[in-house]
């Protein structure tokens, strides 16, 4: 029987707050599974990256904003090893609504398996 830690579903979804704020893949890669998948539409098309493209988009340097940008975790359900979480990333003018499916791969040890974002 699984018992639920509160923290422990927090542990990847703040692993990847902290990937966009410094800019360092090493936080995605500690956040997600190997096999994780992110998705979304940008300017009108799918895209579709696995874990290695989408952490080549990121240099390890902070965005110039960093102190002006806003994270929030403002939905996490969790139902036995699986979880989703919802968050918002405020970036200037835009607005990130990314949608998280985690899995809990061993006693109090999740990680994201997938992601879904919208930008507006």
């Amino acid at each position: 029987m699984t018992t639920y830690d509160p923290e422990g579903v927090l542990v990847p979804l703040r692993a990847y707050a902290a990937g966009h704020a410094t800019g360092d893949p090493a936080y995605f890669r500690t956040a997600f599974l190997p096999t994780a998948h992110v998705e979304g539409i940008r300017d009108g098309e799918l895209v579709s990256w696995d874990l290695d493209d989408y952490c080549s988009r990121f240099t390890g340097a902070s965005a110039p904003d960093e102190s002006d940008r806003v994270r929030t975790i403002d939905q996490v359900t969790v139902t036995g090893s699986v979880a989703t979480a919802v968050m918002t990333l405020r970036h200037g003018p835009e607005t990130f609504t990314d949608m998280f499916v985690l899995l809990e791969r061993e006693p109090g040890v999740w990680r994201i398996a997938s992601k879904a974002y919208h930008r507006s």
